[in-house]
């Protein structure tokens, strides 16, 4: 039993980092591959790197992305796409500005 009580704080210490750091990483990484797989042509995409643009093509063999931009087609890695700012972008519009906007007009 001594035994037990000693190592209790390491044993607590382990199952911490397992919980608030491990875990959410995997969960994270697990998001991000889905979110790799479930790309589309003409989803509108930016990279991590800051560049925006549409979809064109998949290229399976080097696993990476033809996407068109202003200054042309560029190829990126699957993984160079960011899942939040693409999200944003392919989000749906919402709805309670178009009716904050005719309340706006009523008033005029």
């Amino acid at each position: 039993m001594d035994q037990l009580t000693q190592f209790a704080p390491i044993i607590l210490m382990f199952v911490v980092v397992y919980f608030f750091m491990i875990r959410p990483q995997m969960k994270k990484a697990k998001q991000e591959r889905n979110f790799a797989s479930e790309l589309k042509r003409g989803d509108r995409v930016v990279t991590k790197s800051g560049m925006h643009g549409k979809i064109l093509d998949f290229s399976e063999k080097n696993n990476a992305v033809i996407i068109e931009t202003g200054a042309g087609k560029i190829t990126f890695d699957r993984s160079s796409i960011s899942m939040e700012m693409s999200k944003k972008l392919n989000e749906p519009a919402k709805p309670e500005k178009e009716s904050k906007a005719k309340a706006i007009k009523e008033k005029k």
